[in-house]
């Protein structure tokens, strides 16, 4: 607990000044409402009773202006309180938000196998929200009530000791029920977050397949989906509703009870002489005093618990330690050639026991092509994944230029390796933008240069607006083949020695296919490049195929001399001619 509260606090330190000027403003502002019941009792007690009506008025007239300055003092102290108090909670917001952003992209493939996105936009949102709302009024309801409350006593008690008493025997009791309920706010709380974030996952996931729900007709479906999700919520916003009434109703209860007990009280200790009625009137305008903070300080446990439910999550987040970062003393790399070596490679997947694969040893000199084949889940993806990290080995080393890769840092590593996937993601953006992706430094020329390399200037300059055309989220407004060459053209401007082709043109009709095998094998040219092919015809000119089964690497060579071997290469390529047939 005590670590926690200090990453919060420490989410202060920049804004100190503005943090201590807040605190000033809420205690002067605090400091003057418990002034006026002063000011009424004093006219009561003193000025109606021993001045002429002519004097009276005159004193109660400097009272006047000296209340009406403080109100105007309040006032202002009110307003810096609501503006810089919660731009302080809106910078601190900013900062947080900042450093879970900043998280988010040291995570690995591992984390976000295992995550929504709905979710983990929850977190960046949602909670943050209340996480500055905490952050802002906790503090300065805090010290707020503590002066209203101390003040209040000391000054109820000098008038008078019996019926102070009165009043604060409930006040224990009052804590104590508030104490009793936050415990039930908190798991309520906690549960309204996790179907919040449960909803936005299912929005996200709904939205990103668009597409296929309708091509399904199966809108009704996903709103019977959304409904049941979206009850949940309702039936988790029922809970905490009904613990925050129980909460505010009880406390409404205790309020109107100290109420009934002063003026019961004070009627009986003014029969008995032992009170004036000056000072009851006095007393009842400072009960409000009273009342007020412990309501405050009541309050600032439910906005405690929702504050700090929402930090825990987002610091659930913070303390997920990335299982792939950079050593101390990892090197840059300078003039790559290219050259990659597997190692007694295996791998398996951080939740499971069973390795993809193993026992992978293969030597890849520098401008060598090679193509990994294989039946579907032996992993010639995640092989490919393991060179620029995405995954770390479980056993073994890769090597690029007889260096380790895990002592290369991972900017370095990774800004010389292109990668072109069978899933292209492009921005929301235009096609200048999303190529430019490649070399955030690159001029129009680069650009327009490494288009045309990758057979994408003709069709880019159809467009609406040429370079300058919106493409829409995931670039919905562009057919496969031109999203793909695209993808391909941001690879062209980031010129790496080492390429990745991931079933970059399975995906593809025949001709969108041939276009793009074009722009591939221009890129390929003298560059180290690893082809993961669906389709073998396309890889059949490749001077070194790997066979890959879940025991390493089963087959290796040519198309010729692999169709001769008459093993997995040969059943698999056959297989593929059937199809091809077929279609």
């Amino acid at each position: 607990m005590s670590s926690k509260l200090e990453r919060f606090i420490s989410y202060y330190k920049p804004y100190k000044k503005l943090f201590f000027s807040d605190m000033f403003c809420a205690f002067l502002a605090a400091g003057i409402t418990l002034i006026y019941p002063l000011i009424v009792r004093y006219i009561t007690n003193y000025i109606l009773v021993n001045y002429p009506i002519s004097e009276a008025v005159q004193y109660i007239m400097w009272l006047a202006f000296l209340m009406l300055g403080l109100a105007i003092l309040e006032m202002v102290c009110n307003f810096y309180i609501a503006y810089q108090g919660h731009m302080m909670g809106a910078k601190m917001e900013y900062d947080m938000r900042n450093d879970i952003f900043a998280h988010y992209q040291k995570l690995s493939f591992n984390f976000y196998d295992n995550q929504k996105t709905g979710q983990l936009m929850s977190r960046i949102t949602n909670d943050l929200f209340d996480i500055t709302e905490l952050a802002h009024h906790g503090p300065e309801d805090v010290i707020i009530s503590i002066i209203k409350f101390i003040g209040a006593f000391l000054i109820l008690i000098n008038i008078n000791l019996p019926l102070t008493l009165i009043v604060f025997t409930f006040l224990p009791l009052m804590f104590l029920f508030a104490f009793y309920m936050r415990d039930k706010m908190k798991k309520a709380f906690s549960k309204n977050r996790e179907r919040i974030g449960e909803i936005n996952a299912q929005i996200e996931d709904n939205l990103s397949g668009i597409r296929v729900v309708k091509s399904f007709a199966n809108e009704q479906k996903e709103m019977e989906k959304f409904h049941v999700g979206n009850q949940r919520f309702v039936d988790s916003k029922r809970n905490a509703y009904w613990q925050m009434a129980s909460f505010h109703s009880g406390l409404g209860l205790f309020t109107n009870l100290i109420n009934v007990a002063v003026i019961v009280g004070g009627a009986l200790l003014m029969v008995n002489k032992v009170i004036i009625m000056s000072d009851l009137l006095t007393f009842l305008l400072y009960i409000n005093n009273i009342i007020e903070p412990v309501r405050k300080l009541i309050n600032f446990t439910e906005q405690f618990q929702n504050g700090m439910t929402g930090f825990d999550r987002f610091s659930e987040i913070l303390s997920v330690e990335p299982d792939i970062t950079d050593k101390k003393d990892a090197i840059t790399l300078q003039n790559v050639k290219g050259d990659i070596a597997f190692h007694g490679v295996a791998f398996k997947y951080n939740d499971t026991s069973t390795e993809v694969f193993r026992n992978i040893n293969l030597k890849v000199d520098a401008g060598d092509y090679i193509a990994l084949v294989g039946s579907s889940g032996v992993g010639k993806t995640t092989m490919c994944s393991l060179i620029p990290r995405f995954y770390e080995v479980s056993e073994g080393s890769i090597t690029l230029d007889d260096t380790d890769i895990r002592e290369i840092s991972l900017s370095s590593l990774r800004s010389n390796i292109g990668i072109v996937q069978q899933d292209v993601y492009l921005f929301a953006g235009t096609v200048m933008e999303n190529i430019r992706y490649g070399k955030l430094d690159a001029t129009e020329e680069e650009i327009i240069e490494a288009a045309k390399n990758a057979n994408a200037h003709e069709f880019i300059l159809g467009l609406p607006n040429g370079y300058h055309t919106y493409i829409g989220q995931r670039g919905v407004k562009l057919s496969g083949g031109q999203k793909q060459r695209l993808s391909i053209a941001r690879v062209f401007l980031k010129n790496p020695p080492i390429l990745i082709f991931d079933e970059a043109t399975s995906a593809l009709d025949n001709e969108s296919e041939r276009v793009v095998q074009e722009s591939l094998e221009i890129l390929a040219k003298n560059r180290t490049t690893f082809v993961i092919a669906h389709r073998l015809t396309t890889i059949r000119n490749a001077k070194n195929i790997i066979v890959l089964t879940e025991d390493g690497i089963a087959e290796r060579g040519s198309h010729e001399e692999l169709l001769k071997k008459k093993g997995i290469y040969a059943e698999l390529y056959n297989m593929t001619q059937i199809d091809d047939k077929e279609q």
